[in-house]
């Protein structure tokens, strides 16, 4: 009998949620720590015009009140000696990707959930030791290998482990169980809860249930009756029972998108033509790359009053066309902003994907014969540039000085959601 087989529940699960602390700052702390080590520093975009959001914030930055979302210039306000560094997503996905293949180590149950977390079921990993050993054993190796802190949350399921997580940062480890929710969890308000954001837990507020004990004991009709099947789902969660699994299959993305922040106000259409040929051609890209084909278009506009709105519209026939993707964002942009009205934040996002070998194509005779034609095309643009790089091959419009140029250079874009990097067969970046 394995001697570790006494820490481990005879039914029943154990997750580990890993969650990397200030992720993009420790990164580059890792690899220039002579210039960050210890030092108020933010992660932003628009650096040079001030005007750049903060994307993530060291804790010596934290300590002075510098806040993600926070504008950089309100930032150096706060904290004047900030260092505020340009993203580097080609360095945070090649860290991402190590972190994960150590996590990996201790079992095939890993699932990704951004670039800097994850949960594990370490079930049937008894031969690496108990729980606190493995998590030990993983977050020692992250830091002596790459020199990154995290935090990790043990527990039954995967909600209390990664509320556990959150309890200690940086570098801490925390065990959750199932008896000790009334305890720790019940005084605290409902969005602590891990899925229960602010609006909901305003919502509950109003109904008299301002705790997660409240919400524990509370009705479940009249949760049902406000909230529907969620109103289920919020009571066991505020119990501490989750039974999702570990899903390690990373499957195809059900959505594909990027926005871009403009540096300034754009008013004129052939600016936000442009924005919209850069973003059509990296989302389409994306797209082929995992041999999808898109049937609803969506855009994002959001003003300089931060007031955001999306709008969408359905293809007769799915697509994988950059130059269809582009000619409906301009559609829908034109139908439902007015002209002249000033945008800040653009984006396309691509959903309802589905295989590509699997769509059904209905072509009338014109598209029966230009159809070949428009897929040799972007073949043999998609192997020109997988060779030469993203600005291999360009049309003129997508030339200009806005951040969606950008968007091309997966060294500076990127999202912490996009996890491209962590699908079977992608490119190492650190062979490019």
């Amino acid at each position: 009998m394995n001697p570790n087989a006494e820490f481990y529940p005879k039914q029943g699960r154990v997750i580990l949620h890993i969650d990397m602390n200030a992720f993009y700052c420790s990164v580059h702390e890792a690899v220039e720590p002579e210039k960050y080590r210890g030092k108020p520093v933010a992660v932003a975009g628009s650096v040079e015009l001030r005007r750049g959001i903060i994307v993530t914030s060291s804790y010596p930055a934290r300590a002075k009140g510098v806040k993600t979302g926070m504008q950089v210039r309100e930032g150096l306000k706060l904290c004047p000696e900030l260092i505020v560094i340009q993203p580097d997503f080609h360095l945070y996905r090649r860290f991402s990707r190590r972190f994960m293949e150590i996590a990996g180590g201790y079992t095939p149950l890993l699932e990704a959930m951004s670039i800097d977390e994850c949960f594990l079921d370490i079930t049937g990993s008894k031969q690496f030791g108990s729980p606190l050993e493995i998590a030990e054993e993983i977050q020692e190796k992250i830091r002596r290998d790459l020199q990154l802190p995290c935090s990790i949350g043990v527990a039954p399921n995967k909600l209390l482990a990664k509320i556990a997580s959150d309890m200690k940062k940086p570098n801490g480890l925390t065990v959750l169980r199932l008896r000790d929710v009334p305890k720790l969890l019940w005084d605290k308000p409902c969005d602590m809860l891990y899925g229960v954001g602010k609006k909901t837990a305003e919502k509950l507020a109003k109904l008299g249930i301002p705790t997660i004990g409240h919400l524990a004991r509370a009705d479940v009709q009249k949760l049902t009756a406000e909230f529907g099947v969620l109103g289920v789902w919020l009571r066991r969660a505020a119990q501490g029972v989750d039974d999702s699994p570990v899903n390690p299959v990373r499957e195809a993305s059900k959505s594909i998108g990027h926005t871009t922040t403009l540096p300034m106000d754009f008013t004129e259409p052939d600016d936000i033509r442009r924005v919209f040929l850069n973003l059509a051609d990296q989302t389409t890209r994306r797209m082929r790359r995992q041999g999808l084909v898109t049937s609803t278009i969506s855009i994002t506009i959001r003003d300089p009053n931060m007031k955001t709105i999306t709008r969408a519209c359905t293809l007769d026939m799915p697509t994988e066309s950059f130059d269809e993707v582009y000619k409906e964002a301009c559609r829908l942009f034109e139908k439902h902003w007015p002209a002249g009205k000033p945008v800040r934040l653009l984006g396309i996002t691509l959903a309802h994907l589905q295989a590509k070998a699997e769509a059904a194509f209905q072509l009338d005779l014109f598209d029966y014969e230009q159809q070949p034609k428009k897929e040799q095309l972007n073949e043999a643009m998609d192997r020109i540039r997988d060779k030469f790089g993203e600005s291999a091959i360009l049309t003129a419009g997508m030339l200009g000085e806005d951040p969606s140029a950008l968007i091309r250079n997966h060294k500076v874009r990127g999202t912490s959601l996009q996890m491209d990097h962590l699908r079977p067969g992608a490119k190492r970046e650190e062979d490019d």
